[in-house]
């Protein structure tokens, strides 16, 4: 069974920092593609970043909604099937509650592709 367990959620004050981990059990993360999503309430889903884990970092393929190019990084852990989004100068319109998802259909990758699995999600909260 395919298990994804974000963690690394706070609270945090505009500019600080934080980092996002998803870890997968039952699955190996390997020329997949994952990536993190956000809800805020009241709003719909957004894709954050996407990352195509190649068979070695050099084939790693990194995929950002314009809203945080620049802010945050999507890449993989030393640990297998583990992956971080590190968050930088958080915004207050960052808060939101954020979901991993991985695998898609033939690994096509990105920010608009269909996700077969989700974690709960981590709770992220930025005051201004």
């Amino acid at each position: 069974q395919v298990q994804l367990v974000e963690s690394g959620g706070g609270s945090v004050q505009a500019g600080g920092s934080l980092r996002l981990s998803c870890a997968a059990s039952g699955y190996t993360a390997s020329k997949v593609c994952m990536a993190w999503f956000r809800q805020a309430p009241g709003k719909g889903r957004e894709g954050v970043a996407a990352l195509y884990v190649g068979s070695a970092p050099i084939y790693d393929v990194t995929y950002y909604s314009e809203s945080v190019r620049g802010r945050f990084t999507i890449s993989r852990a030393n640990a297998e099937n583990t992956i971080y989004l590190y968050m930088n100068n958080l915004k207050s319109e960052d808060t939101a509650m954020y979901y991993c998802a991985a695998e898609t259909p033939e690994n096509r990758c990105g920010l608009n592709a269909d996700f077969k699995y989700w974690g709960l999600g981590t709770q992220v909260t930025v005051s201004s």
